[in-house]
């Protein structure tokens, strides 16, 4: 068996899920509804409080599929209680980030603004106190959503190896490379 296939999901603080007969499961709580479509072999059942996720033989297929289906389960249980958060910092002489509801404004050394519209499902806050580099902060219920929505900011200007300009997630640890020494004669 699958190690994390095995493992049960708790269902806490008001969570309700249901399998429809084309195999979605939606997963109610307090910070939203969530949706996934799940493959028709893998059986879900719920049992005092505790969802599982289970499959029918042992072939290869199945094997992959179950560990699979279970962490987006659990992944959602987790949005729809807690959330997730994701931080990114940008790094950086004139780096700037502000938001307008859910638009994302950013100065990144280019000679354009990047103006990011992000999806409703995700709320952004920026914060610039002096001193300290500025940050995007982004909440949301979907975990998959979050992180592509961060690793698409991300990209619009990784990270450089020798001054670490660019924007990083908080607590993100960089391979610096040294830059180049003076030749001796």
């Amino acid at each position: 068996m699958s190690r994390i296939g095995k493992a049960p999901i708790a269902l806490t603080g008001g969570v309700t899920v249901t399998v429809s007969a084309d195999n979605v499961v939606t997963v109610k709580g307090p910070k939203g509804e969530l949706q996934q479509a799940v493959d028709r072999d893998i059986i879900i059942e719920q049992e005092e409080g505790n969802l599982l996720v289970k499959r029918p033989s042992d072939q290869k297929r199945h094997k992959a599929l179950h560990g699979l289906y279970r962490s987006l389960i659990n992944n959602m249980v987790v949005g729809v209680t807690t959330g997730y958060k994701v931080e990114q910092e940008l790094v950086g002489v004139g780096y700037r980030a502000t938001n307008t509801g859910n638009t994302l404004d950013l100065v990144l050394g280019y000679s354009h603004h990047y103006v990011f519209q992000l999806p409703q499902e995700i709320k952004v806050t920026t914060t610039a106190e002096k001193g300290k580099n500025p940050t995007i902060i982004l909440e949301s219920n979907d975990k998959q959503l979050i992180g592509q929505v961060a690793a698409k900011i991300r990209s619009l200007r990784t990270p450089e190896p020798y001054k670490g300009k660019g924007i990083k997630f908080v607590g993100e640890v960089l391979r610096r490379k040294a830059g180049k020494s003076a030749s001796k004669k």
